[in-house]
């Protein structure tokens, strides 16, 4: 039962970063129907950039998580006004080739910037585990754990209990309605992109101390960030947030209970699984909701 509740513990920790990732990710597909290829990228970013306010510049990580925050919300503002306001989104092909193009040149500048040797982020708490019982945990997952719940709940508040949340939500279900009704939707646009690389950028630093940076980390947060949402059912917020904790939890309980070399394919294949019987996602309804 301890080892039970402790592979629970750190599928939870994990759960609550990839829910992050997710969440970002759908968000951008549901609103603005884009596939974002460089979202893996963007976690990325936030990672390097909680290495260098840490390690280079000497600033405390809680500082680094802010300026990751910024550095999402800024580049992810940047690549929707420079590379897709003038595009035509329904150009599927175009706008997978410019994401695919943008995924590639921020991996090749983070491998010049940076090297291929992994970087690691120093901790800022103790070293040593909390224990309860027969279950452990150190405290820099502890504090992932309760601010990526916060983060969660925040953007939760931001899309239901706000005016933007309120013009998000009409964007994604009609966004010619939305338009006669007086929302800028072009604005919406940014703001969704700058909010879904931020939340990914967050999830990139979060893990920082928990892992090691390096430039090819986008890859495989990519492919995870792909398996929530397609878990969850695409475009579904909710969703993405319960697939990013499903994902974490069997890939935690089954490198517990099977092998820690298979951790990343047992995950896969259960998600290949789960499309064999119910390809919509497991948590998608009648149609889907923002």
């Amino acid at each position: 039962m301890d080892q039970f509740l402790q592979h629970l513990l750190n599928g939870l920790v994990l759960g609550a970063t990839y829910a992050l990732l997710g969440i970002g990710l759908t968000l951008i597909f549901g609103i603005m129907r884009v596939v974002n290829f460089a979202h893996g990228e963007l976690y990325a970013l936030g990672g390097y950039v909680a290495y260098a306010a840490v390690s280079v510049f000497d600033l405390n990580y809680f500082g680094s998580l802010i300026l990751a925050a910024i550095a999402g919300l800024v580049f992810g503002a940047l690549i929707e006004y420079v590379l897709l306001r003038k595009r035509d989104l329904g150009s599927i092909d175009e706008v997978m080739l410019i994401m695919i193009g943008t995924m590639l040149i921020m991996q090749n500048t983070e491998l010049l910037a940076w090297g291929g040797v992994a970087k690691a982020v120093p901790s800022p708490f103790s070293q040593e585990p909390l224990v309860w019982g027969e279950v452990s945990v150190s405290p820099i997952r502890l504090f992932v754990l309760c601010t990526a719940l916060v983060l969660l709940a925040v953007f939760y508040m931001l899309i239901e209990r706000s005016r933007f949340g309120l013009a998000m939500r009409a964007t994604f279900q009609d966004r010619d309605a939305a338009r006669i009704v007086g929302v800028d939707v072009s604005r919406i646009y940014t703001a969704t992109f700058a909010l879904g690389s931020c939340l990914a950028a967050v999830a990139g630093a979060l893990l920082a101390p928990v892992f090691v940076v390096s430039p090819t980390m986008g890859d495989l947060a990519n492919l995870k960030a792909f398996a929530i949402v397609i878990l969850g059912g695409l475009g579904n917020l909710a969703g993405a947030a319960l697939g990013g904790f499903a994902l974490a939890l069997v890939e935690e309980f089954g490198a517990g209970y099977i092998s820690t070399a298979y951790r990343d394919a047992i995950g896969f294949l259960v998600i290949l699984l789960v499309m064999i019987v119910r390809p919509q996602g497991l948590f998608a309804g009648k149609e889907r909701v923002g």
